[in-house]
């Protein structure tokens, strides 16, 4: 009590109202200064500031109409391949020809194409349903190769055309050639099955570990061209491998969702 009373006249005594009242140093000036500065910037990259992030994707090169596999209609031995590895044939031309007991057949294309695997070599037998060729649904040796990748499909809405993206390719060393270059061209409106991504890609096993994790959606990525390189296309790395790429090559792709995740703030 004898404390207060000794504060209290001292604050009363007229000899202490001509002492200035210093409210803050020049140095805590500074320091306010800058924090208002950061607060405001805060706030304004909490309205227009982006979250980066990246969605991995398995994926395979392909051209644009996909791969398909031809199969035998017919039992017989072959006796007659009439198409080269890397040849353009047009729709329903003969690729082998096949002794049966009704007599010699010719097994034709589905669809125009690039030959790029025969299954079956002269001398063989093959029955209903068998391999004979892998045909690239190309129109002329020109076709650019593209990239799809398949992707869970809860995760197709962050992805949109225009996203960058990043291809490991299988192939390719990434330490020595880097990754490459390509943007979302298009993306898928429903799951693909097993089945049909098979019959697009041309391959069985490749579909299962598509489909592993459930049916996921097509995306499709145009490849960043680059005449000078060998392959013609853009990489991370200047140059890039000195070889071409080819189609059914798979590739691993990291998709930069940078554009479509605003930051979001949670406020108590």
């Amino acid at each position: 009590m004898q404390f207060r009373q000794k504060a209290l006249s001292k604050l009363q005594s007229p000899e202490e109202l001509d002492v200035p009242v210093r409210f803050a140093r020049p140095q805590g000036r500074i320091v306010l200064l800058v924090t208002v500065v950061v607060m405001v910037a805060a706030a304004v990259w909490s309205v227009t500031g982006t979250v980066s992030s990246k969605l991995h994707a398995p994926g395979v090169l392909t051209h644009g109409g996909g791969t398909y596999l031809l199969q035998s209609p017919v039992a017989g031995q072959v006796t007659e391949v009439l198409a080269k590895e890397g040849e353009l044939l047009g729709a329903d031309e003969p690729l082998v020809r096949v002794r049966t007991e009704a007599g010699v057949t010719a097994i034709r294309t589905v669809a125009p194409g690039r030959v790029t695997t025969v299954a079956a070599g002269i001398g063989s037998v093959v029955t209903a349903g068998a391999d004979v060729a892998l045909l690239e649904r190309v129109r002329g040796p020109d076709d650019p190769l593209v990239a799809t990748l398949y992707i869970p499909g809860a995760d197709s809405e962050g992805v949109s055309e225009g996203d960058p993206v990043d291809l490991t390719v299988q192939s390719v060393s990434t330490q020595q050639y880097g990754v490459l270059r390509g943007t979302v061209e298009s993306v898928g409106r429903s799951p693909r099955g097993a089945e049909q991504i098979a019959s697009f890609v041309g391959d069985a096993r490749l579909a299962e570990q598509f489909t592993r994790d459930g049916p996921p959606v097509a995306v499709r990525v145009r490849l960043e061209k680059a005449p000078g390189t060998e392959s013609g296309l853009r990489w991370s790395v200047d140059g890039g491998p000195p070889f071409g790429l080819e189609s059914s090559t798979t590739v691993s792709g990291a998709i930069r969702l940078d554009s479509q995740h605003p930051a979001e703030w949670l406020l108590p």
